[in-house]
């Protein structure tokens, strides 16, 4: 073997490994959905408090992806990915581990963080090693098939181990994969880092927008709860937009800020982030809605609801891989137009689902045709957001779009939560609380949220077509492998 074909072959080697790593993080936000009832029996769980293990996650996810990213570019992309799964895997022990409420949530929150710190020191990890073009582009293929189909796999292992083996399980599952990538990681992993004379960390700046944005996240997720006009969701709203206000003051005057907003002058970046919040927007709620329809309406074991995922997962993979191919004879701008479409179609056609509905005619279709958009819509567009970037601002651009991903989570399913629970409780209300009305009840808020996220579908095929330069689509087109410069 000669010497570029060993380079070739450890880099497709240190992608599965990057790949395989971001594919647990996205797991992991799912996977303790259908343990949720287990775990709230054995430790003693309120009935408000449940929402928090998925939510406590969720929170430090979002509110540190950003300053995982820069700290990546400045410390070291690989020796923060290091730290981020020994964080990881402590914390997910830990979890199993817990006997109390708190104890639970204090894990999730530290698992969290882990993979705020190594979700984009991967991705940055991946787009440098990657030239850009049409290598670039089958590596993105890969990364966007193993986290596109992350949350469909989390819902049916969760299911499996639950039944199986315990709630804890869902936690513990993460050890053994920390422990192997840990040792692997160093032998496959170059270290890189920002080359730059300034050794000065913007604290000030990391403080404001990562308390910023996690509260913003906090005050999303619990108006399930606390609902949109009460004192608590204002509040937290309005610190969480002052302390961002304050962020960007803190980066037009900093030497050295943790966000150049220079980097906001391309175009199709801005575009893409605007994008991937709105595709999280409208497929975490989906997952979220389908979930609660199986197992709610149609009275689905935990089990079978998982294993119902088993072909989105598989159309997910599929559509991922067809997509980076499509991108590099196409441009990412037309994959991604087509994966937006193909979403709008698929949550409309949920929007029709019955009460007595069946998982052949009325669910089967509709989530393999928002799998293929998933894959379709998700590979071009963390393509459009790390292209034409340098590569000492690769990891900013990395944490940017999974912290788009995360808040548009999180803002969508507190907004599509919102308009289904109140639609629920209006129908209930009507039907003075006949128990037989509330299958209808719940089916016809899910058919509303399902029929709102497709909105924000739309939403993206317009910001799409504003936003995203044609020019630096047409950029990846064409590239054969071989005229790509080895990384």
């Amino acid at each position: 073997m000669t010497d570029a074909e060993a380079a070739q072959r450890r880099k497709w080697l240190a992608l599965a490994l990057l790949a395989s790593t971001q594919f647990v993080i996205i797991l992991d936000a799912a996977i303790v959905n259908v343990a949720i009832p287990s775990i709230g029996r054995d430790l003693k769980f309120s009935e408000e408090d449940l929402t928090w293990i998925p939510n406590a996650y969720a929170l430090t996810f979002g509110g540190f992806l950003l300053l995982g990213g820069r700290m990546a570019d400045l410390l070291g992309r690989r020796r923060l990915f290091m730290v981020g799964l020994v964080v990881f895997s402590i914390a997910s022990l830990l979890g199993g581990l817990a006997t109390s409420e708190t104890q639970l949530i204090a894990a999730r929150a530290l698992q969290g963080l882990g993979a705020a710190l190594i979700a984009p020191a991967a991705l940055s990890m991946v787009t440098n090693m990657f030239a850009e073009g049409a290598e670039r582009n089958k590596a993105l293929g890969v990364w966007g098939a193993v986290s596109g189909s992350g949350g469909a796999a989390g819902v049916l292992l969760g299911g499996v181990l639950t039944e199986y083996a315990g709630w804890e399980w869902v936690l513990w599952v993460n050890v053994p994969i920390g422990i192997v990538v840990a040792i692997l990681a160093p032998r496959l992993l170059v270290e890189s880092r920002r080359e730059s004379d300034l050794h000065h960390f913007d604290a000030l700046g990391a403080i404001t927008v990562t308390a910023g944005l996690s509260l913003l996240v906090f005050a999303l997720v619990d108006t399930i709860n606390e609902g949109w006009g009460s004192t608590q969701t204002l509040t937290l709203l309005a610190i969480s937009l002052a302390l961002i206000a304050a962020f960007v003051f803190i980066e037009l005057r900093s030497r050295d800020p943790l966000m150049p907003f220079g980097i906001f002058r391309l175009r199709t970046l801005t575009g893409a982030n605007i994008v991937g919040l709105l595709v999280g927007a409208a497929l975490f709620a989906m997952f979220f809605f389908l979930s609660r329809y199986m197992q709610e309406v149609l009275g689905y074991s935990a089990l079978k609801a998982g294993v119902s995922y088993l072909p989105l997962a598989l159309a997910i993979i599929g559509s991922a891989g067809a997509a980076s191919v499509l991108v590099t004879k196409m441009g990412f701008k037309k994959v991604l137009l087509a994966g937006l479409t193909l979403i709008a179609i698929a949550l409309l056609w949920l929007g029709q689902v019955p009460t007595n509905g069946s998982y052949v005619s009325d669910l089967l279709g509709p989530m393999v045709v928002a799998a293929i958009g998933l894959g379709f819509a998700f590979v071009p567009v963390t393509i459009a957001a790390v292209s034409r970037v340098s590569e000492h601002e690769s990891g900013l651009a990395s944490g940017l779009i999974n912290t788009s991903q995360q808040i548009g989570g999180a803002l969508g399913l507190a907004v599509l939560g919102t308009i289904a629970s109140s639609r629920t409780t209006d129908m209930i209300a009507a039907a003075q609380g006949a128990p037989a009305a509330v299958p209808e009840a719940l089916t016809e808020g899910f058919q509303l949220a399902f029929t709102t996220g497709a909105g924000f579908a739309v939403i993206g095929i317009i910001a799409t077509l504003l936003l995203v330069r044609s020019e630096d689509s047409e950029a990846v087109v064409g590239v054969a492998p071989a005229e790509l410069p080895m990384a």
